[in-house]
């Protein structure tokens, strides 16, 4: 029985299509944070609309909600937003810069908020975390911009 040689791959195409791969997966998890944003309007509206119903029962029995509760809530909400949008473009902002190659730290910070994102976010930033960390890849963002 002979033995198969053993193959031979190039480093720098394998690194290149886990940055490709990754580059997508940015934009995807940016994508989700769109729909987050509508998601979290459409609760806005609904919890809203709940609580005036509760609002316009004051002759009614049951208890009105306090005005602070309106105030927590309308911070919760803007907070979350923000912090979502936030999210989301720096995962736009990480896709950007994968696809071209460019701020490898960027990448690596955006990674590390990933992680906190349970469960995509968790997967997609140590994903991320391996791949940028390898040295054949470091070598590749060192290396000067190729001409397209």
């Amino acid at each position: 029985m002979s033995e198969l040689p053993p193959l031979l791959r190039d480093q720098r195409k394998v690194d290149r299509d886990h940055l490709r791969i990754l580059t997508v997966f940015h934009f995807i998890i940016a994508g989700f944070s769109l729909v987050g944003i509508g998601f979290l309007g459409l609760h806005y509206a609904f919890v809203h609309a709940i609580l005036a119903v509760g609002d316009a029962a004051k002759g009614a029995k049951g208890n009105v909600p306090p005005a602070a509760l309106f105030t927590i809530l309308n911070w919760f909400y803007l907070v979350a937003g923000i912090m979502i949008l936030i999210g989301g473009i720096a995962n736009l902002l990480s896709a950007l810069s994968l696809h071209k190659v460019r701020y490898r730290t960027l990448s690596l910070v955006v990674a590390g908020l990933d992680l906190l994102c349970i469960p995509l976010g968790t997967v997609l930033g140590a994903f991320t975390l391996i791949v940028l960390l390898r040295g054949s890849v470091r070598e590749l963002y060192d290396a000067p911009p190729e001409e397209s």
